[in-house]
């Protein structure tokens, strides 16, 4: 304990210039945890929080209650989960190893410019543009080519229409962190590798690809907890939260989201989120300690 305050007594100059970021992110983001007793709670308007009776277990049963739509879900957001970390990894790589070999550099700033766009857009919007594209009386694709195809009454295209969507929307901004680290490689590297008579996809495939494992380890880590969370305006407002396409759109926060509206059990939802965070918390344990006995150096702690 003295050592403790000795050294903060010492650093007191820095301590005093991190105290404004410990105290917003103490109060934003510790503070609201104290929340979760809802979880355990039949929360009622009329008592707050503390002053609501305890549930016990009833909102983590509630959850549970349906165990078909419990397996769907989960499942759907698993598997989401998978196919877009997968998809949307690998496109950030090759997209920001492909503008970093341009040669027109100009160019390449301007296409970062164009493909980060998207991101920006809310998914209010999105779901007009998706609407717009594949509406069955007045789509874009059912008109071009010629078709009639029922888009929001065919459940089993829409995994395919997320993934297009997601793809489009976040995998620009998901390559500039990429495209940093690719500036920082040492440029001699290549220099010798050109000597050597390695070839440009050698190089990318011996130099490039090695310098970005770390970054992709780093940022699989920190996808990994939130593997139980899905993106809501993705999976709620762009497929107009159809029913019929719950087998292959419905996953845990969309649920969620329903759920309130219809009956405003905010005890349900915060149990929901208990059971995520704790998941995902897990999980991300469980992959960091992978990946510190693979590669040290890779692991988050």
């Amino acid at each position: 304990m003295k050592d403790f305050i000795h050294n903060t007594w010492k650093h007191r100059a820095h301590v005093l210039m991190a105290l404004p970021a410990f105290l917003i992110l103490f109060f934003i983001m510790y503070v609201p945890m104290a929340g979760l007793v809802m979880a355990f709670k039949n929360f009622d308007y009329t008592k707050g929080i503390w002053g609501s009776p305890w549930a016990g277990l009833d909102n983590f049963k509630f959850l549970l209650a349906s165990k078909a739509t419990f397996i769907n879900m989960t499942r759907n957001t698993l598997l989401y989960y998978l196919l877009f970390t997968a998809v949307g990894t690998f496109l950030n790589v090759a997209l920001a190893i492909a503008i970093d070999q341009l040669l027109f550099k100009r160019a390449a700033k301007a296409m970062q410019t164009l493909m980060i766009i998207p991101v920006f857009i809310s998914y209010a919007a999105v779901q007009f543009i998706v609407y717009a594209f594949i509406s069955s009386d007045t789509g874009i694709i059912n008109h071009v080519l010629g078709t009639n195809t029922r888009f929001y009454t065919t459940a089993s295209l829409w995994p395919w229409i997320l993934l297009f969507v997601k793809v489009w929307k976040d995998t620009g901004y998901g390559s500039v962190l990429y495209m940093s680290v690719l500036a920082g490689i040492d440029a001699s590297l290549y220099e010798a590798a050109e000597i050597d008579g390695a070839s440009k996809w050698q190089k990318i495939w011996h130099i490039t690809i090695p310098s970005l494992v770390p970054m992709i380890t780093v940022m699989l880590l920190l996808s990994v907890g939130n593997v139980m969370r899905s993106d809501t305006g993705l999976f709620y407002q762009v497929t107009r939260n159809s029913g019929i396409l719950y087998p292959t759109t419905q996953v845990i926060d969309s649920y969620v989201l329903n759920a309130i509206f219809k009956n405003s059990n905010f005890g349900f939802t915060a149990a929901t989120s208990f059971f995520q965070s704790v998941v995902g918390l897990l999980l991300m344990l469980f992959a960091n300690g992978v990946v510190r006995k693979i590669e040290p150096d890779g692991a988050l702690f």
